[in-house]
């Protein structure tokens, strides 16, 4: 028996069929509901999103986290709702998606995108990897503190890592944090992190 291949579907139609509650994205016109995360999850998104928005107030960055925003490639019909999104307000005048479907699709809107990694780790590590790097998004974080991903991204033996991919010329160039490894942001240098206390959130040792 063969299974039927899913209906592909253009961003339009799926920014007007996304319904109120649940989480959804758009992978190459296919739409994926998004599994409810675990609480280790949340605790970990949570404990982040508290510490970076006190430093845009301590330092009235013109940022701010919202809470549902999509984030779309220029190509292809492809839209992801972020763990944490860090939008720059002022540069939303000209993404043209933003009044009426709360999406931005330039880099000069989006400093910086946090994945916390699930079961679908390879989305964070191949797919969205390269779409917020064509995207041109400067800073992306990868933050894999059950240490779910592959041995090539992680490294052997498997241990809960963040990867901080950087914009340089174009690329991304990776840096990795584990234990006691002080966390460096281009976007937030004064934040005052460990890997390990950011995994702790979560529950993991680090």
């Amino acid at each position: 028996m063969t299974q039927a291949r899913p209906k592909l579907v253009i961003f339009e139609d799926f920014a007007a069929w996304r319904p109120e509650g649940g989480r959804y994205e758009l992978h190459d016109g296919v739409i994926v509901e998004m599994a409810q995360p675990t609480g280790d999850h949340e605790d970990v998104v949570g404990f982040l999103a508290l510490e970076m928005s006190a430093d845009i107030k301590r330092l009235n960055l013109p940022y701010y986290i919202p809470k549902t925003v999509l984030v779309k490639p220029l190509e292809g019909e492809s839209a992801y709702s972020p763990d944490i999104l860090i939008i720059n307000r002022p540069n939303l005048v000209n993404e043209p998606l933003w009044k009426k479907e709360s999406t931005v699709s330039l880099a000069a809107s989006i400093p910086l995108v946090i994945e916390v990694v699930s079961n679908n780790w390879r989305d964070d590590y191949y797919k969205k990897l390269a779409d917020y790097e064509a995207i041109g998004i400067p800073e992306y974080w990868i933050i894999d503190y059950a240490a779910c991903g592959a041995r090539k991204f992680i490294g052997n033996p498997k241990l809960p890592t963040i990867s901080i991919y950087q914009l340089i010329d174009g690329e991304y160039q990776v840096t990795q944090f584990r234990g006691s490894d002080c966390i460096i942001s281009s976007t937030f240098p004064e934040l005052n992190l460990t890997a390990e206390q950011i995994f702790q959130a979560g529950g993991y040792p680090g």
